[in-house]
């Protein structure tokens, strides 16, 4: 390892965070940066610095997760130096740092020669060293032409067919050039005419489009630039993760973020052995956990990185039945009609996610790569065994859409050689949806490791995981959350929005939950993956309790833009004008694309429709040249406002004051109005945040930044000075009190905010609704100062100043 920048000091004693905070290193903000940040976030109360992914990435990088050398810390990002002087900054000022892991996958970059392991197996092909590192079936394409049982690997990374482009392939000092490619050659083929050069390569150029149906090296997702790392090795992970545990002995870093574990063939297996090699190191996974699924009891892991969090505070703070009738609202925007409330089932969009898995697991889908390659093994099962022969590869192909379609969660977790999960079993049988077709009968066995092992056998059961969740992935969160479109704000990471809104009750069995099986999981609010951040959403929870007028108002200000060429476009850029106003046109513009590309309706990332996209440009821009729809927009977020802050301040401090560990993302502080990437993932100004830190506390009515910085770091200290004891939910009674969200932490800390604050206005406000306090010494708002007596405090009083409260009381 590189040596020191200078010696690092003692870890605090502290291994569990009490909190955490989100920094995006890039070029723009390197490890020097976030160095001078340090006094900043220690000031602001958190204990530990959350990086995001360290290692050597592609060249101008802004998010890491692209790795192309595990053997040493970002060059560009200040390298190993730099980081022991970020870590020894954050030691003197007790706080420690986490680090974000990448064990998926590697880039396929360009020039190829920057990922050394993966230019040694294109040179030298399966006898390569390395060929065991990346997820390669060689049996899928035919090898060079002298060793043509061998294999090879499918590139897609031409412009056009191969033979138009020959003329653009060069070869010159022993590479194979193509654009800003450099790919090696085979010793000894330097020297031949082009053709029969490419023939004897231990790779197959190929045109992109290629890719969906022929490739075989398995990505991250639909990503041909990620190949797909066997992590289950131990010499793989030995190897990917020697620095990384290196600066975790060396007292450099003190935790671990686990990027994508659904992707690894053995979640379970990787967890165990990391947790040996950090002697169980606080570690966090990014699990997405569908409806009522739960984290694995048996990984060894302080839980998630808290996405499941985010949707249970998002939905305790959005109106159900409103939210019900605004997707009415929305069917009959789009289609005519009158509006009826829609939250029955079927529901429109529990059908559209399971469109969008089957469009990805399709003949033609975007991840038909991955289910041939499943095809491919249970044949040569059957092949081998009589017992499961004669499945025609349209059949299997047929029954693994079915089942990739139905799966009702991410993926299974089966083992081969144990028994499958309860939970997996019954998501097998719901995806089979009590099919007896003989076939969809074997893929389940199979995909469940219950027809004993085998290589082949096994390989099917991790691969089938691994697919499963790619589809899940990108069928639903990429795919039908661009679809349906009539509740924006719920089409989140882990989002539900076909069961909008979360009954108190239910709210408090969560954080019970929480509290006695993962007490020091993360909790999060806007990360660098959500596509709109927190307060974003909050103004769009607004819209919910108010559908009726906010579907007239959608419906005028298309009328004000005039004729419009897609109704749906026009609900989702009214909502993104809202959530993010006020936004430029660039900005506007560029989230608008992504999303109808993400949707692959009209237009998409691999066929775009320039028509679309400039009628879909064009819209968006007008709407900054109409002297008619801008005052109107305007007018409507600032009447949202009132309401918005409420949400804002509440999801805040719930978010703070929940059982497990709130991870903050860089900049949220502070109101922040961010879309989906790269929009949320620009650098944040540190020294302007330390200016007005100084002085969040001074009251500022109407000032909402100072607002939510103050009460940010008032709970983050209280977070710091004291553990939060155990939680229990407190009632208010009378005419609101289903208007009030209240908990205690142990015998002294009571947090209160308000729910569903348009609504509460509408009703007479909070009249004689009132919340017992703990009995004992008189109770103190750390958020204003103001004391209250123990026993019935009439809300309206409690809430005078601030629609939350951070109730203290001291010995």
């Amino acid at each position: 390892m590189t040596p020191a920048a200078e010696p690092a000091q003692p870890r605090p004693a502290a291994a569990v965070p009490s909190s955490s905070y989100r920094l995006q290193l890039q070029p723009g903000f390197t490890l020097h940066d976030a160095t001078a940040a340090v006094p900043y976030l220690a000031a602001l109360g958190v204990s530990h610095l959350h990086l995001s992914p360290l290692l050597e990435a592609v060249p101008g990088s802004t998010h890491g997760y692209d790795t192309v050398d595990h053997t040493r810390i970002s060059e560009q990002l200040g390298g190993e130096p730099a980081l022991r002087e970020l870590a020894a900054a954050a030691h003197r000022h007790g706080l420690s740092l986490i680090a974000d892991v990448v064990p998926n996958h590697m880039a396929v970059p360009a020039p190829e020669r920057l990922n050394r392991p993966l230019w040694q197996v294109l040179r030298d092909g399966p006898d390569s060293p390395y060929a065991r590192w990346f997820d390669i079936d060689w049996t899928a394409q035919a090898g060079p032409v002298d060793a043509p049982g061998r294999g090879r690997v499918l590139l897609p990374l031409l412009g056009d067919r191969l033979g138009a482009v020959l003329d653009q392939l060069t070869v010159d000092a022993g590479v194979l050039r193509y654009h800003r490619h450099e790919l090696p050659l085979r010793p000894g083929t330097e020297e031949l005419p082009l053709p029969e050069l490419l023939a004897r390569q231990w790779y197959r150029l190929a045109w992109w489009r290629l890719a969906r149906t022929e490739l075989n090296y398995r990505r991250f997702f639909t990503v041909n630039e990620l190949i797909a790392l066997r992590a289950e090795d131990p010499e793989v992970f030995a190897a990917t993760h020697a620095v990384l545990l290196g600066l975790h002995a060396d007292g450099v870093l003190d935790g671990f973020r686990i990027d994508h574990p659904d992707g690894l063939a053995d979640p379970r297996g990787y967890l165990e052995r990391l947790a040996a090699a950090t002697g169980g190191a606080y570690v966090v996974v990014e699990k997405i956990l569908t409806g009522e699924e739960r984290l694995p009891a048996d990984w060894p892991v302080a839980g998630t990185t808290g996405y499941d969090a985010l949707r249970r505070i998002d939905g305790v703070l959005t109106d159900h039945a409103g939210a019900c009738r605004l997707a009415g609202a929305y069917e009959s925007f789009l289609h005519g009609g009158p509006v009826r409330d829609l939250c029955a089932d079927p529901h429109p969009a529990i059908a559209e996610a399971r469109r969008g898995r089957a469009d990805m697991a399709g003949p033609d889908g975007e991840l038909a790569a991955e289910v041939e390659r499943l095809v491919r093994i249970a044949l040569r099962i059957g092949a081998a065994e009589p017992a499961h022969a004669d499945h025609a590869p349209g059949q299997l192909r047929a029954a693994l859409g079915r089942l990739l379609t139905g799966y009702p969660a991410y993926r299974p977790y089966a083992r081969p050689g144990e028994a499958p999960s309860t939970a997996s079993v019954e998501q097998l049988r719901a995806a089979l949806d009590g099919s007896a077709d003989p076939t969809d009968r074997l893929v389940a066995a199979l995909a469940l490791g219950e027809l004993g092992r085998g290589a082949d056998k096994d390989e099917f059961c991790a691969r089938f995981a691994q697919t499963a969740a790619a589809v899940a992935a990108k069928g639903v969160e990429d795919t039908a959350f661009y679809r349906w479109n009539a509740l924006p704000g719920l089409n989140e990471v882990g989002g539900e929005p076909a069961r909008p809104g979360l009954h108190p009750a239910e709210f408090h069995d969560w954080c019970r939950y929480l509290e006695g099986t993962w007490p020091h999981s993360m909790t999060v609010l806007s990360t660098h993956d959500t596509k709109r951040s927190a307060d974003a959403r909050a103004r769009l929870a607004v819209l919910a309790e108010r559908p009726d007028a906010w579907a007239a108002e959608a419906a005028a200000w298309s009328t004000a833009a005039g004729p419009g060429f897609d109704r749906d476009a026009d609900w989702l850029l009214w909502h993104t004008l809202v959530a993010a106003w006020p936004i430029d046109p660039d900005r506007l513009v560029a989230a608008l694309l992504k999303a109808a590309r993400e949707a692959k309706l009209h237009t998409s990332w691999t066929s775009p429709d320039p028509g679309y996209e400039r009628a879909l440009e064009q819209r968006a821009r007008a709407v900054h040249g109409n002297p008619g729809l801008l005052p109107r927009i305007e007018g409507a977020v600032h009447a949202l406002a009132p309401y918005a802050r409420a949400n804002t301040l509440a999801a805040a401090l719930l978010h703070l004051t929940v059982p497990g560990v709130p991870d903050l993302y860089q900049g949220s502080e502070e109101p922040l109005y961010t879309l989906v990437d790269p929009d949320n993932r620009g650098v944040v100004d540190f020294g302007a945040l330390a200016v007005r830190l100084t002085d969040a506390a001074a009251p500022r009515p109407g000032d909402l930044a100072r607002e939510k910085l103050h009460l940010t770091a008032t709970a983050l200290h209280l977070r710091r000075s004291r553990p939060l004891g155990p939680y229990r939910p407190l009632h208010a009674v009378g005419l609101a009190g289903d208007h009030l969200l209240a908990f205690a932490r142990g015998e002294d800390v009571v947090t209160a905010v308000t729910r569903l604050p348009y609504g509460l206005e509408r009703a007479g406000g909070w009249r004689d609704t009132v919340l017992e306090l703990p009995a004992g010494g008189p109770w103190t708002d750390e958020l204003t100062g103001r004391s209250f007596p123990a026993g019935a405090v009439p809300v309206a009083e409690l809430l005078a100043g601030l629609p939350v409260a951070l109730l203290t009381r001291r010995g």
